[in-house]
């Protein structure tokens, strides 16, 4: 794999490069084997550049307004992705036809509405109380000042298209009998762009168990390129992976390796970044519970939270390559043997 920056792990070699502990490291490398490969890369391929596009459009168009949070737009975009799992025949982890966390006008500042997230849930076939948390948030910032719709298409929805054909392709799996072995919940989180205020209140009221919660792999921005990547279009930045499971990171390197080869930038994962992106997403709130998390973000580019953010300017081919990745890698987490382990000593907490 071509990693373009070095992982702060080892920017911390002088404290932690004992022969013990690397022998350590390298016993986690060495031990990840690639699970169900043939059906991998099947169910991946079913992630489609048409799909995503069409989904992507209807999304960030205008009949939604901007999705800004507690508002019709966003509303209605919550209904869309309801509608979506009922038509899939994908389940809510509550039952029945209910897709929605609610979460009330009081949790917000004042001013904002009652939200809500948006659940869909597969469970697994051998392991159904561990569970794989796969976000993105679903809002964004609604109409501007002066009448222009903020239509988020790679602010969020590009990881929000990406989610939904993850869970169609784990659907297909476990239609066909290949389904994961631990569960999975999709989950499109509101309230992100008011403070991360969706993954918030999840993990303060989880659906499921936090303690059974063995990873998040949280998605913002996955369709665009940023300034640094315009010769190299072929990347995106994880950060996050290394800072409460090396196996986690090391996995996700293996998978990457075995399918795709896409170059993976870890600038924005060194402790002390100016940009401090590790807290800025959903991730965090599951992070700062100690859940091994993933963030796949595509860096900012010029229309960064503005109108201009259109569908037409996301790259589909790169969206689909990011999204079989982010989809492999939940496969292999889903379907190896034993769950991710945690770091005895979380070196890389902060």
């Amino acid at each position: 794999m071509k990693s373009l920056y070095i992982l702060s792990a080892f920017a911390l070699v002088g404290t932690c490069s004992t022969p013990k502990y690397t022998t350590r490291i390298q016993n986690i490398k060495n031990n990840i084997q690639i699970v169900d490969s043939t059906y991998t890369i099947n169910y991946a391929n079913t992630i489609t550049v048409k799909e995503l596009k069409k989904h992507l459009y209807k999304f960030s168009s205008d009949e939604f307004e901007g999705r800004k949070v507690g508002e019709k737009g966003q509303k209605l975009a919550a209904e869309f992705l309801k509608s979506y799992y009922i038509n899939e025949k994908i389940a809510s982890p509550f039952g029945d036809d209910n897709y929605y966390q609610v979460i009330p006008k009081g949790f917000f500042s004042e001013g904002i509405n009652s939200s809500e997230n948006v659940l869909a849930y597969i469970e697994g076939s051998e392991k159904p109380n561990e569970v794989i948390i796969i976000s993105a948030h679903l809002d964004h910032l609604g109409i501007s000042d002066n009448g222009q719709i903020n239509h988020g298409a790679d602010d969020d929805g590009s990881g929000t298209v990406a989610i939904m054909e993850m869970a169609q392709a784990f659907n297909l799996a476990k239609k066909e009998g290949h389904g994961p072995k631990r569960s999975i919940l999709f989950l499109h989180l509101t309230a992100e762009e008011i403070g991360k205020q969706g993954s918030e209140f999840y993990t303060q009221h989880p659906v499921f168990p936090l303690q059974n919660t063995i990873a998040n792999l949280n998605i913002d921005m996955i369709g665009r390129v940023d300034e640094k990547h315009k010769n190299d279009k072929d990347y995106i930045y994880l950060i996050g992976s290394d800072r409460h499971s090396k196996e986690l990171h090391y996995l996700s390197e293996k998978v990457n390796n075995t399918y795709f080869n896409i170059n993976i930038d870890y600038r924005y994962n060194v402790k002390g970044e100016r940009n401090q992106y590790y807290s800025r997403s959903d991730h965090y709130n599951f992070a700062i519970k100690g859940i091994p998390v993933i963030f796949y973000f595509n860096g900012e580019h010029s229309d960064y939270h503005k109108p201009t953010d259109t569908p037409d300017k996301i790259d589909y081919n790169l969206l689909q390559r990011r999204t079989k990745l982010i989809f492999s890698t939940a496969w292999q987490i889903a379907n190896q043997k034993h769950r991710i382990v945690l770091d005895k000593n979380n070196e890389l907490l902060n």
